[in-house]
């Protein structure tokens, strides 16, 4: 399977470009998939840089480069700091993160990830963890599926929709993909049937991988990996995301809470952002790449 075949990488230049790559530099591509950034930021190291990558998802492992200055470690990017102490890095020159799921994921029906196929409900991108969508759907409460719906898919009937649930599976265990549509036909909007059911599956992957936990772990973690002028690239696809990433530029921590000097009152900067904006794809990407509409790459300087 080709990189393209694996996963389009989204803006890749601009992403790859925001790292200002030294050729001897350490470099992190935390969301390795088909290494389509991995492959071009080795393009412009030197024979001395290094470039490490993560994933969790073990279908990843068989895009692995076969190239010396590359480290390839399966797990989740919440680890970044033990794993990189472990091959003795303690500091880096930038973090790349394409967030999201790959088109891999998206396109192998058994994985559970797309509305357009019939397969188990299950949607983990660490095929080992023990949580998965079916799961879910079938062990939480009313009052948990509907924070679920509400906070991870901004879903305007998450309470019908939990009850609906909830009540389908008395009788029995909702167990496919199918089936599951069957089951929320009844608050499913009948022209708007795609977005609502992207907003609910969105809901549910989110759960089910624990992302936002992650992603508040790796951007924590990232303030103290970067050197002085490193750089931290990030895509995000949904505005949960893109908070956190802007909470973390403007003020240190994806709780967006600024800093003060005791003495001076004076707002401690941890980074300086490139873009004030963030930088989305043109229209010949997405035509392209239908996947990329929604990406929002931001780039920022540590200081």
């Amino acid at each position: 399977m080709t990189i393209m075949e694996y996963h389009n990488p989204v803006l890749l230049q601009a992403s790859v470009d925001g790292l200002n790559i030294k050729p001897d530099g350490v470099y992190v591509d935390v969301t390795f998939g088909g290494g389509g950034h991995s492959k071009e930021i080795l393009k412009r190291l030197g024979p001395n840089g290094k470039l490490f990558a993560f994933d969790q998802d073990e279908d990843a492992l068989a895009n692995a480069l076969p190239d010396e200055r590359f480290t390839l470690i399966n797990e989740n990017f919440r680890f970044i700091k033990r794993f990189l102490r472990f091959y003795g890095v303690k500091s880096v020159d930038g973090i790349l993160a394409d967030l999201g799921v790959s088109s891999h994921q998206f396109d192998v029906p058994e994985r559970g990830f797309s509305t357009r196929f019939d397969a188990d409900l299950d949607m983990r991108m660490n095929q080992k963890s023990d949580l998965t969508a079916k799961k879910v759907l079938n062990t939480y409460d009313v009052k948990k599926l509907t924070a679920m719906f509400r906070e991870y898919g901004e879903v305007d009937n998450a309470f019908r929709l939990a009850n609906i649930i909830f009540e389908a599976r008395t009788n029995n265990s909702i167990e496919t993909t199918a089936q599951f549509k069957e089951v929320i036909k009844p608050c499913t909007p009948k022209f708007e049937e795609g977005k609502y059911l992207a907003k609910v599956y969105q809901a549910i992957r989110i759960e089910v991988n624990q992302e936002m936990e992650a992603l508040k772990e790796c951007l924590t973690q990232c303030v103290t990996l970067l050197k002085p002028n490193a750089r931290l690239v990030v895509m995000s696809y949904h505005s949960l995301e893109d908070r956190l990433v802007k909470n973390l530029i403007r003020s240190g921590n994806v709780e967006g809470i600024e800093e003060k000097d005791i003495v001076f009152g004076k707002i401690t900067k941890y980074f300086k952002s490139l873009t004030s904006k963030p930088i989305a794809p043109d229209a010949e990407e997405i035509e392209r790449n239908s996947r990329a509409r929604s990406a929002k790459l931001r780039v920022a300087i540590k200081l």
